[in-house]
């Protein structure tokens, strides 16, 4: 099985974990295993029924991507120099408050069916077709759901007043 998914995907899988690392093929070929592997951990992921299998591979790719960029920004590494580093900016916590609360707000104006599928798929970092397994739809529902949702979230935070 882990064969058929290598040889079916990994050279468009190969090709967008390039982009996601900007052209580090060590980072790329990393990614491309480590996703790999995870879909042999879990095969019940690759069920047909459940949405596309290349959807998920790129979606873990994705995902995987992304941890490690947190995993390398919050690492502190020794650097060597003459000059004293400039300090961290700080963190307003009044405004991540208001931010928070903004974007609740905002969430709490969509339709229900437009909030729980941004829930499930950026809060809860589920794949499409986790999310579409938990809110009992189809993957491609859950696809333009998602699509519609962001669209009402722009207006609303706009009518909000909310800029870029």
């Amino acid at each position: 099985m882990l064969r058929a998914l290598h040889d079916e995907h990994a050279d468009a899988l190969h090709a967008y974990a390039l982009r996601l690392v900007d052209g580090d093929r060590q980072r790329a070929e990393d990614l491309v295993q480590e996703t790999l592997l995870r879909a042999w951990r879990s095969p019940a992921s690759l069920d047909p029924e459940r949405g596309s299998v290349r959807a998920w591979l790129f979606t873990t790719a994705r995902n995987l991507a992304i941890d490690a960029w947190r995993r390398r920004s919050t690492r502190v590494g020794e650097v060597v120099t003459d000059a004293l580093p400039e300090p961290p900016p700080t963190v307003d916590e009044a405004e991540r408050a208001v931010e928070a609360w903004t974007i609740a707000e905002a969430l709490s104006r969509l339709s229900p069916t437009h909030r729980e599928v941004l829930v499930e798929c950026f809060y809860q970092g589920r794949s499409v077709a986790e999310a579409a397994a938990r809110l009992g739809v189809p993957p491609g529902t859950v696809k333009s759901r998602t699509h519609y949702a962001l669209r009402s979230l722009r207006l609303v935070l706009a009518e909000m007043g909310v800029t870029k």
